[in-house]
């Protein structure tokens, strides 16, 4: 028995050396390849074929034998049909994903340029946006970019499942019609701005904080200075001058919009947001895009990352590193 416990104690500290020095070797190689750059590529998925896939599976697992086999002919002559006569009609599909920073504005405008480089007025580009907003010049940036699809001429659909309020809103207001789902938030057309002030602390404990600066409102109002009447003053109309620009937006695409009532802050759902003039229909982008399939050829264009050997590395470094740490966990 003894001897067993102390060839277990063996194994588990050998266990320990191997699996660390895995971990640095991994850890090296990823360091080393980390500067490598990412490699890109663009995704286009054809939807139509993916909802012809559904039918097709759906019916071989329900229909009889005989019902199927008449199917299976009808699917044929379609096919062969289509060939024939394929609809002109495309409809490519992106989505914005937005955090504060509005970080997927980079891959977005390489998104949006691959698909004007062969889009045509007579095509139909839906986005589908999930954001509840952020700063303002990333989202500014961001509305710039769809703005672009209507110079083209390009019909725009803008699609909201869930959120997009704010920043997020300032994006969808560009487009030709804008779909909600039934509880999807929009709105919140207004701006803020936080700053914590420590300048009563530091005086609490006789810190002296100089900032100089050229320019009489280059710092109206910082973390460590005193705040004074004449700073707060400039800060707000700041904002207010922000929240003007954010109101004149909105009201270039939305034109019945009552702006003074709606530009107040506040967020409605799509149920109630159509009422408002905030959005045109009250729809899912699933929904919208299945009644789209028999009239149009429908593409989802995806810019994808494809993670480096270092990320990979590292990520199985850490895994290592969890099941080392689970395990000793349970043991103790």
């Amino acid at each position: 028995m003894e001897h067993i416990i102390e060839f277990a104690i063996f194994g588990g500290k050998a266990l320990v050396i191997i699996i660390g020095i895995i971990v640095v070797l991994l850890t090296i190689a990823s360091l080393a390849l980390k500067n490598k750059p990412e490699k890109e590529s663009l995704e286009v998925k054809n939807l139509n074929k993916k909802f012809k896939k559904y039918t097709q599976k759906l019916n071989e697992g329900t229909l009889e034998k005989k019902e199927l086999k008449k199917y299976l002919k009808s699917v044929k002559a379609e096919n062969k049909k289509s060939s024939k006569s394929s609809t002109n009609n495309k409809v490519y599909v992106l989505e914005f994903i937005g955090d504060k920073k509005a970080s997927a504005v980079d891959t977005f405008a390489q998104e949006i340029s691959a698909v004007l480089c062969v889009a045509k007025p007579e095509d139909e580009i839906v986005v589908n946006i999930e954001s509840p907003g952020g700063y303002v010049h990333t989202y500014g940036l961001a509305a710039a970019q769809l703005e672009r699809i209507k110079k083209q001429g390009c019909k725009l659909t803008i699609c909201v499942d869930k959120v997009a309020a704010s920043g997020g809103y300032l994006m969808a207001c560009t487009g030709d019609q804008i779909l909600a789902a039934p509880f999807a938030i929009v709105g919140s057309i207004g701006v803020i701005a936080q700053i914590p002030n420590f300048n009563k602390i530091l005086k609490k404990n006789d810190v002296e904080f100089k900032e100089i600066t050229a320019g009489e409102y280059k710092r109206s109002v910082s973390l460590f200075g005193e705040l004074t009447e004449k700073g707060i003053k400039k800060f707000t109309e700041d904002i207010e001058n922000t929240h003007s620009l954010f109101k004149n937006f909105v009201s270039k695409y939305r034109t019945k919009m009552d702006i003074s009532k709606i530009a107040t802050g506040e967020i409605w759902y799509g149920i109630d947001a159509i009422n408002n003039g905030l959005v045109d229909l009250v729809s899912t982008s699933d929904e919208y895009l299945f009644s789209k399939k028999d009239s149009s050829q429908i593409y989802s264009v995806k810019i994808v990352t494809k993670k480096s050997i270092a990320d990979k590395l590292s990520g199985s470094a850490a895994k290592i590193m969890n099941m080392f740490t689970n395990r000793f966990q349970f043991m103790s």
